[in-house]
């Protein structure tokens, strides 16, 4: 990847959409520092976050929400309007029919999208207000007149409400940009800049904690390393499984006549990747099951009987989170499979080109039953993985006193681990596309 980095800068138009990148995402992160006015950022700061949506949603956002910056919201609006969109697609037949129409139908449908993520972002920010409503600061100060100082608290709150949704929207704009100018996909990037930001921040403050314990004890410093160890092995586990795939070989009969020349019989292969679905069924099944979360805590209903059943059985540490956690994967593992590779669709083109699979395989239906059979059992080999790697890790995180004591299990997460590597993965594989791009136009000059 070093390598790839090293002659893309070489390249004057790749080193220039590198640099756009990193200015945009210098950009956030600045808006990640940037307080709201009208809060008491001080006493927010000190404000220890131990709900399980709220963590995760200071953790996407580098820590922009815990700290009532103007980012706080970060580009989770954004995420969760296209969870909804790409289920509405399913089911809304008109939605089917516009992504199904190439170019056109998908920018419809991410127009829809931003107009979802405004709306879900005005609801979170008028959730959120309430959580913060005992750090406002009125921005014209504090009354005698209790008529004035109502009126006074609430025109802040509205400000606040505008703040956090226009800073959303600036957030979506970045990523926008980053896609269309930069290199990667820009949703993807701020998601990564976040979760480094969170997990570097998480290490130092570890590092400090054993520094700060005296050097009498290391029983710290092994934890330390064990984290590091975990952390390597979890890295080597991920990359394997996402540059795996399965090739299933396909013959183009010969004797077809292409301009002035026949054709012979070529040789090739349809790649099935192990794990095609990446981390979007972790995050289906993590928003499922933190949604209702969401609601109580924007409810003010955490004491409510509701409340303390959720967070008792649901929790991210209660008694069935893991095993719900565990079949949500599996299901939206098959469920993300469905919508991203149709054996059918495959089959018929194939046909239509004179493919025919290695082994003897007949064109049409039993073409397609082969390919969804395979696809079934990389889909359940990929479920397992994403279900195993996401929670096993984190539990022995959270239940080893020496990672809670140095605030590693609670901040620490494999799901944002499998995102940090798949988006790494990604943003080199950009790289090599457009180096690759590059020497096939001089090679051809």
């Amino acid at each position: 990847m070093f390598r790839t980095i090293v002659n893309a800068f070489k390249d004057a138009d790749i080193r220039k959409r590198i640099l756009i990148t990193l200015g945009f995402v210098l950009m956030y992160r600045i808006g990640c520092f940037v307080p709201i006015p009208g809060l008491d950022i001080g006493q927010m700061m000190n404000k220890v976050i131990t709900d399980d949506f709220f963590m995760l949603l200071s953790a996407i956002t580098g820590s922009a929400f815990s700290n009532g910056t103007v980012f706080a919201l970060g580009i989770v609006p954004f995420i969760n309007s296209y969870i909804i969109m790409e289920l509405l697609t399913l089911v809304i037949p008109k939605l089917g029919r516009l992504a199904k129409e190439g170019e056109e139908g998908r920018k419809k449908i991410t127009q829809y999208t931003r107009y979802l993520a405004i709306l879900l972002a005005l609801v979170q920010a008028i959730g959120i207000i309430f959580l913060w409503k005992d750090y406002i600061v009125p921005v014209f100060g504090t009354s005698t007149n209790p008529e004035s100082q109502q009126i006074n608290q609430v025109f802040t709150m509205i400000c606040i409400v505008l703040i956090l949704v226009g800073g959303s929207s600036l957030v979506l704009w970045i990523g926008e940009r980053i896609t269309e100018y930069g290199i990667g996909n820009g949703t993807s990037l701020i998601i990564f800049v976040g979760i480094v930001s969170s997990l570097g921040m998480t290490i130092m403050n570890a590092i400090l904690s054993i520094a700060g314990g005296g050097s009498s004890d290391t029983t710290g410093v092994w934890y330390l390393l064990g984290f590091f160890v975990l952390l390597f092995l979890l890295i080597f586990a991920i990359v394997y499984v996402d540059m795996s795939e399965r090739r299933v070989g396909v013959i183009y009969s010969g004797g077809r006549v292409v301009g002035n020349r026949q054709t012979q019989s070529q040789t090739t292969y349809i790649p099935l990747k192990v794990s095609a679905s990446g981390v979007m069924p972790i995050i289906f099944a993590s928003s499922l099951i933190t949604f209702p979360q969401m609601i109580i805590q924007f409810a003010g209903a955490s004491t409510s009987k509701f409340g303390i059943f959720w967070s008792t059985w649901f929790g991210s540490n209660g008694h069935l989170y893991s095993v719900f956690m565990f079949f949500l994967i599996i299901f939206f593992s098959y469920f993300y499979a469905q919508i991203q590779f149709d054996p059918d669709d495959v089959a018929k083109n194939l046909k239509e080109r004179g493919g025919t699979l290695v082994g003897g395989i007949s064109p049409g239906k039993p073409t397609a039953d082969y390919l969804r059979r395979i696809n079934n059992r990389l889909t359940l080999f990929g479920a397992l993985y994403l279900a195993v790697i996401s929670l096993i890790p984190t539990l022995i995180l959270q239940q080893v006193a020496g990672f809670k004591d140095l605030g590693l299990g609670q901040a620490f997460s494999a799901t944002g681990l499998l995102i940090v590597v798949s988006v790494s993965l990604e943003f080199d594989k950009q790289l090599q596309g457009q180096l690759l791009v590059k020497s096939n136009r001089g090679f051809l000059k």
